[in-house]
């Protein structure tokens, strides 16, 4: 499983995994593949630089990257604007009224007040600024383009850049704007995706950026022959998520019996594509919080950043209470494979052996 992403990031295998846990992260970068980790949980840059410092020391001095949630265009919060007063009273008091109804108990008196501010454009900057003085190798935008003021502070550093893409066009706008990989991300996906699945996305986006630019394929990757349909249909690599939430390191991040329940017990159908996560479409798993915002008295999602500022609060307390029939989760598709906990390490070497026994099968096939 080698292609030139390998030899262009000094890693093992093409797997990129995404994750909020830098022991998730490391554990990946140790193992052979690209650990990346989500920064959009940090509202402190201090915390930030002392998790990437802790990334620093804990990787075996293998290489690592990092994820920020940035708009391309910089929006009015930079200027000073208090974006929590545009969020309506109506939205915030069908909030706590569902919270009611679905039995989920406040927090202690001042917990989990503090919205996830990495949503903000200016944080999200703050990010990078704090990232480049450690030794990530790559800086991934969850919401497409980062700035080109940000890509190119990122070369001047000698960082490459990835984008997200969910349509043709979105990837080689991308490429315009001087991103350097591609992630196809599929409909299958957990958290933000588009309308199209891998299996139409991934061909039509290395046709259309060609040969020079690596695409990543995303969505619905578990296993090692999802591995290889992705390489099959021209990515030169993966990028993972949902399956590492099943891992011992993730329990680091969240010790909430609630989602491995969640997750454990959940089918490929268990899923839903929402705005009530962050105000642009992601995919959750499908529970009574979700079910609450489909109702027809529901109000619409506001758009990001003010959605997550909304349900902040809301999501501490889900998460808090450890009730897997409420949780608030991003997840593939995927989920429905993820039937146990295990070490980072034993899920890649599962991937590999996997990977390797389906090429040499398609071989015999092929008559090779």
């Amino acid at each position: 499983m080698r292609t030139p992403l390998c030899d262009a990031f000094g890693i093992d295998y093409p797997i990129f995994a995404f994750t909020p846990s830098e022991h998730v992260a490391a554990a990946v970068s140790r193992a052979g593949g690209l650990g990346v980790l989500g920064c959009v949980r940090f509202n402190d840059a201090e915390e930030l630089d002392r998790t990437l410092t802790w990334m620093d020391e804990n990787t075996d001095g293998k290489p690592y990257g990092v994820d920020v949630v940035m708009p391309m265009k910089v929006p009015e919060e930079v200027k000073g604007l208090d974006v929590s007063s545009m969020i309506p009273e109506d939205h915030k008091k069908f909030v706590d009224d569902t919270l009611r109804k679905l039995g989920v108990p406040p927090l202690p008196e001042g917990e989990g007040r503090e919205g996830v501010l990495g949503w903000l454009h200016s944080v999200a900057r703050s990010h990078v600024d704090v990232a480049l003085q450690h030794r990530p190798v790559l800086i991934a935008n969850a919401l497409g383009s980062p700035p080109v003021d940000v890509i190119e502070q990122c070369h001047a550093a000698g960082l490459k850049v990835a984008a997200l893409a969910g349509a043709p066009k979105h990837a080689l706008s991308h490429v315009n704007n001087g991103v350097d990989i591609i992630v196809a991300q599929g409909y299958e996906a957990g958290g933000h995706t588009g309308e199209i699945a891998s299996m139409v996305l991934t061909p039509d986006i290395v046709d259309a950026v060609g040969p020079d630019v690596p695409v990543l394929g995303a969505g619905g990757i578990g296993s090692g022959r999802q591995i290889a349909a992705s390489l099959a249909l021209g990515s030169q690599g993966v990028w993972t998520g949902s399956i590492w939430l099943g891992t011992e390191e993730y329990r680091n991040l969240t010790s909430n019996q609630g989602w491995e329940t969640a997750f454990l017990r959940a089918t490929s159908s268990d899923t839903t594509r929402t705005r009530i996560y962050t105000g642009k479409p992601a995919r959750l798993l499908k529970t009574k919080w979700t079910e609450a915002w489909a109702e027809d008295d529901a109000p619409e999602p506001l758009p990001m950043p003010l959605q997550n500022l909304l349900v902040a609060d809301a999501h501490n307390r889900i998460n808090a209470s450890g009730d897997p029939d409420v949780i608030s989760m991003p997840v593939g598709q995927i989920v429905g494979r993820m039937n146990e906990v295990r070490p980072v390490a034993q899920v890649m070497a599962d991937l590999v052996a996997e990977f390797e026994a389906t090429v040499k099968k398609l071989d015999g096939l092929a008559g090779i």
